[in-house]
Parts: C-alpha cells; sequence; structure tokens
C-alpha cells in the first residue's frame, strides 16, 4: 500500500511518529459537541478513523462510545496508535483500499488527514463503506495567520513543502461535489496550544511531514531559522511557556439514502 502514500508522508512520518506525538495540537472542546450532534457518535454507531496517525484524534471519537476502527498507512504511526488505544481496532490501509465490507459504517473521520488523499477514487471507496445517510467529517487544526508572528513560523515551514498537499492551499476542495455526498457544510472553532516553545514550536513544524524527511543538515538550518523568528518576537522570547494560536475548521457531507 505504500506506493499509494506520498512520499512525504511515507519518509517523514516513519522517522517522525514520536516528534508528532509531542508536537501536535489537541482540539477544542466543540469537537465532542460536533461528533456527537452533527455526526451523530454514539454506542450505536461505528466509526473509521482514517489517516488516523498515532491516534491524536481516535480518543475524541473512543470518547462518543462508538466503535472505533482506525485505518492508517504507515506502519510506525499505527504502531503508536495501538500502544496508546489498546482496545481500539488498527489496521493498515489507504483512502483507496479500506479492509471493509460494504456499508458497514455510520461515520468516517478524516482529521488532519483528507488532503493527503483527496480525490473522486477516495470518495467512492469511503462512500461504498458508509451506510446510507452515513456521514464523512473531516477536520483540520490550523495556525491562526491573524496573529503577527504566525505568518513569519508558516513561511519557514512552507518553503519546504514541495509537492506536499496541504489542507491551506485549498486544493482538497477540488473532489468536491461528489455525486454519491450532499454539500460540505463548514465550522470553525478558535483554541490554543499552550506548552514549552520546545514542543509546541519546533516539535510541531518538525513533526510536518516534508520537515521530517528533510536531511539532518536542512532541519537543523529549519531549526535556527525558528530559534532566530522566536529571538526576534517579544511575545515568545525568553518565554518558557508559549500559546500557538490555532483554529479548527471542520466539515461534514452526508452521503445520499
Amino acid at each position: 500500500m505504500n506506493d499509494q502514500v506520498h512520499h512525504a508522508a511515507a519518509a517523514g512520518y516513519k522517522t517522525g511518529a514520536d516528534t508528532y506525538v509531542r508536537g501536535r495540537p489537541d482540539y477544542p472542546p466543540q469537537v465532542a459537541d460536533w461528533l456527537t450532534g452533527t455526526l451523530g457518535l454514539n454506542a450505536q454507531a461505528a466509526v473509521v478513523d482514517l489517516g488516523a496517525g498515532t491516534g491524536k484524534f481516535t480518543g475524541r471519537l473512543v470518547a462518543t462510545g462508538a466503535q472505533v476502527i482506525a485505518v492508517e498507512p504507515v506502519a510506525q504511526m499505527l504502531e503508536k496508535l495501538s500502544t496508546a488505544f489498546p482496545d481500539v481496532l488498527a489496521v493498515n490501509g489507504t483512502a483507496t483500499d479500506l479492509p471493509l465490507p460494504d456499508e458497514s459504517v455510520d461515520v468516517v473521520v478524516c482529521a488532519q488527514a483528507f488532503h493527503w488523499f483527496a480525490s473522486k477514487d477516495a470518495l467512492d471507496e469511503i462512500a461504498r463503506v458508509l451506510k446510507p445517510g452515513g456521514r464523512l467529517g473531516l477536520v483540520w487544526n490550523l495556525r491562526d495567520t491573524r496573529v503577527g508572528w504566525v505568518p513569519k513560523l508558516d513561511a519557514i515551514v512552507n518553503a519546504h513543502e514541495g509537492d506536499t498537499p496541504r489542507y491551506y492551499t485549498g486544493a482538497w476542495r477540488t473532489a468536491f461535489p461528489h455525486p454519491a455526498f450532499g454539500p460540505l457544510q463548514g465550522q470553525r472553532f478558535s483554541h490554543g496550544h499552550t506548552g514549552s516553545p520546545e514542543d509546541v514550536i519546533f516539535n510541531r513544524a518538525r513533526s510536518t511531514s516534508f520537515i521530517a524527511a528533510l536531511p539532518e543538515v536542512e532541519r537543523a538550518k529549519v531549526d535556527e531559522q525558528i530559534r532566530a523568528m522566536i529571538a526576534g518576537e517579544p511575545e515568545l522570547r525568553g518565554r518558557e511557556v508559549v500559546t500557538v494560536p490555532y483554529e479548527t475548521a471542520v466539515f461534514v457531507a452526508v452521503k445520499a439514502s
């Protein structure tokens, strides 16, 4: 299945699973209501956590009481997830090759993942495993660029993105509309990622797939650039604890009955 995984994800996430765990932000409390209210997750529902990674979002799904099936193609990430959530069924698979029967689940959720595989083929496969009236939920955490220093950090990171699919470009939207699904409906929630600069800034940048895939010398240069950026920002300079502002974007599309 690795030939179906973008090279930046295959390389970066293979080596960067530990950094991913430390550096990635959590999700705001409003997401819990969205999962139960908008997506309809409860103890009677089955949900696929597609592109589940290390399980950063898996706990949110488990908390709804639903049966959770985590699908992830990178073995190193799946191992971290299985350790954190031993009771969750964790399987190797991709968005275009889901190891599930037709019309077998109520919800498919892609957290920080859909941009990797946004295509008609992926939506065809997601529609295949969803029951009629089932829901597809898309979730992304993104740094809030309305805060002055955030675009400077983004510029350092984005300079290395190459051909890596990213949420912020909006290219993922070209997969819609899709004949199996109704229109996308979206919401946004604000929150912050608070912790040491090492985790919430450096490790978050290092956990980005294409940064993790860089040669060691190049990764060190990125660290140097971030260190210089922090030194030039009064909000960050000399602080042992900082808060990185985030927005969480959530979308839902309903499969036709």
